[in-house]
C-alpha cells in the first residue's frame, strides 16, 4: 500500500464587509461583521467530527461517507475541534471532556512493539492509518512521524484547554503528558540530526526525511521539546540552513518560503502562534513564518488568477491548491488541449495542478489572509454551492474542467455546472477549516497552545524570541 505521505515526496448567505484594521486571530468575536456562511460553514464543519467519530474509542475517519480506516492526524484535528465546539455551544463541556478522555485513554491502552500486525505504534509513535475497530495498523501503512506530530498537537491542545479541577481534565492532562513522553524522537533519526518521516517493520526506516520546509515546523518543535527523548538544539538550525534554495517570489510578487500545496503553509500553524516571533534563520530574512504563510497564500490566488494552465473556473476568488482527492489518474483531451488528471496527489500552482479545487485550501486560509480568504469562501458557495456544500461543509474537492460524463473516474461523478465532484469529506482536510476559523474569529487555538509548557518550551530551544513568547 502507497502511504499519502509517499505520494506527496449555492449562494452566500450573507456578504459584510471586514471592519479596518482587524488583524486576524485577535479576538474578533461573532456578530453583525461575520458573514453568517462563515459560522454555518464552520459548525457543519465541526459536526463531521462530533457525528462520525467513533464515541467509544474517538477514532476519527480519514474520509466519510466512503468506509474508511482512521486516521490518527484527523483524531488530533478532531480533538482540537471539541473545544471549539464548547465555546460556540455546540456541545457541553461535558461531552467534549468525556470524548476527549476517551480519546486519550483508548491511545494509552494501544499495544505498541515492533511486530509487523496486532500493534497500534512502536517507540511511542503510531501507526498513520489504524483499523477503526481494533486500532491496529491497517495494512502495511508506515509508522508516522508527522501524523504523530499532528495527533500531540490535539492531545496537547486538550491538555492546556482542560484546565480545571474535575478529576477528568486532570487526567487528561496527565495522560497527554504520558503519551507525549512516550515518542523517541532520537530513535527515529536514522540520518541524524535529520528527523525520518517513519518507518516499517518489513524493512525499517523510510528513505526520506523532514529535509526541507514543510509541514515539519510542529514535528522538529515537538522533537525538541520532549522531556524524555529529546533532540539536540541544534537540529533546529541544521534543518533551517537548508531552507535557502525554496525561495521564491513567482506569483505572489514577496520573496518567500516555498512548497506548491497550502495545507504545508498551515498545519503546523494552527496550533502554533508564529506572528511576531521568529527564529535566528526568519530573523536574518525579516519575517516571520506567519508572514510566509500570508505571502505564499497571496501567491496561490495570484496563480489563479493569472491562470497558466486555463482551468474551468480559476479566478481572483476562487483560488487554493492542495493535497486531495482527484477524479483518477488518466490523460484525455479537452477543447483541443491534452490535460493529465491525478487522484489523491499534492497539488500546488504549476505542480500536478490539473484544474482539481479543494475549498479547504482558501477556507483554511481565513486564519492568515481574511480578507481574501473569505471572498473565495463566498465565491466558492455563490458558483459551486448545489453541488459541493452539504451536510457537513464543502466536500473535499471538485474540478470545473473535467466535464465528461464518460471520463473514466476512480470515485466521485461529473454534476453539471461543476464538472468532476469528490465523494468525500477528509477529516485531515476538515479539521484545519475549523481552527482556521476560530483563530480568525477568536484566536483560540493560537491563544491556548501559547500556554503548553511543551510549545513554549520547543520554540525557545529552536531560538525563537520576541513577541508574545518573550
Amino acid at each position: 500500500m502507497t502511504t499519502r505521505r509517499e505520494l506527496l515526496h449555492g449562494s452566500a448567505l450573507a456578504v459584510v464587509a471586514f471592519g479596518a484594521g482587524c488583524a486576524p486571530g485577535v479576538g474578533i468575536a461573532k456578530g453583525p461583521r461575520e458573514p453568517a456562511l462563515i459560522g454555518d460553514l464552520q459548525e457543519r464543519t465541526f459536526r463531521f467530527f462530533w457525528d462520525t467519530t467513533d464515541p467509544k474509542t474517538g477514532l476519527a475517519h480519514d474520509r466519510w461517507p466512503t468506509q474508511s480506516f482512521s486516521s490518527i492526524a484527523a483524531v488530533g484535528f478532531a480533538l482540537t475541534a471539541y473545544p471549539v465546539g464548547v465555546v460556540n455551544g455546540w456541545i457541553t463541556r461535558t461531552e467534549a471532556r468525556a470524548r476527549t478522555l476517551t480519546t486519550l485513554e483508548y491511545f494509552a491502552a494501544l499495544p505498541q512493539g515492533p511486530a509487523a500486525t496486532g500493534m497500534g505504534g512502536y517507540k511511542g509513535f503510531f501507526y498513520h492509518f489504524l483499523e477503526r475497530d481494533t486500532g491496529h495498523r491497517f495494512r502495511d501503512t508506515e509508522l508516522s512521524t508527522v501524523d504523530t506530530t499532528l495527533l500531540f498537537g490535539g492531545m496537547l491542545f486538550a491538555q492546556s484547554w482542560f484546565d480545571g479541577d474535575h478529576p477528568d481534565e486532570r487526567r487528561i492532562r496527565a495522560l497527554a503528558d504520558e503519551l507525549y513522553g512516550r515518542a523517541d524522537w532520537t530513535w527515529i533519526r536514522p540520518r541524524a540530526p535529520l528527523i525520518c518521516m517513519g518507518w516499517r517493520p518489513e524493512n525499517g526506516f523510510i528513505p526520506s526525511d523532514w529535509d526541507i520546509y514543510n509541514e515539519g515546523l510542529l514535528t522538529y518543535l515537538l522533537a525538541l521539546a520532549s522531556p524524555t527523548h529529546a533532540v539536540e538544539p541544534e537540529t533546529w538550525d541544521a534543518w533551517t540552513s537548508r531552507f535557502e534554495p525554496q525561495w521564491t517570489d513567482k506569483w505572489g510578487g514577496k520573496p518567500y518560503l516555498h512548497y506548491p500545496p497550502l495545507f504545508v503553509h498551515q498545519y503546523s500553524h494552527l496550533w502554533v502562534d508564529f506572528r511576531g516571533i521568529a527564529d535566528r534563520y526568519m530573523t536574518a530574512k525579516g519575517i516571520d513564518y506567519f508572514e510566509n504563510t500570508r505571502r505564499a497564500t497571496y501567491a496561490h490566488k495570484a496563480y489563479a488568477a493569472a491562470n497558466p494552465g486555463e482551468f474551468k473556473g480559476y479566478g481572483g476568488d476562487i483560488w487554493g491548491l492542495t493535497a486531495c482527492d482527484g477524479p483518477a489518474d488518466f490523460r484525455t483531451t479537452i477543447d483541443g488541449k491534452q490535460r493529465q488528471f491525478f487522484s489523491y496527489s499534492a497539488r500546488g500552482p504549476g505542480d500536478r495542478d490539473d484544474g482539481t479545487i479543494a475549498p479547504t485550501a482558501a477556507a483554511t486560509s481565513i486564519a492568515f489572509a481574511p480578507e481574501i480568504a473569505v471572498p473565495a469562501i463566498e465565491a466558492l458557495h455563490r458558483h459551486y454551492g448545489r453541488a459541493i456544500y452539504g451536510k457537513y461543509g464543502f466536500i473535499d474537492s471538485f474540478n470545473p474542467t473535467l466535464t465528461d460524463p464518460k471520463a473514466r473516474l476512480d470515485h466521485g461523478k461529473i454534476t453539471p455546472g461543476a464538472g468532476w465532484v469528490g465523494p468525500d469529506y477528509l477529516g485531515i482536510d476538515q479539521g484545519p477549516i475549523v481552527l482556521g476559523i476560530e483563530n480568525w474569529r477568536t484566536g483560540l487555538i493560537w491563544a491556548t497552545m501559547r500556554k503548553n509548557p511543551h510549545i513554549r518550551r520547543g520554540l525557545k530551544l529552536a531560538g525563537f524570541k520576541g513577541g508574545w513568547l518573550g
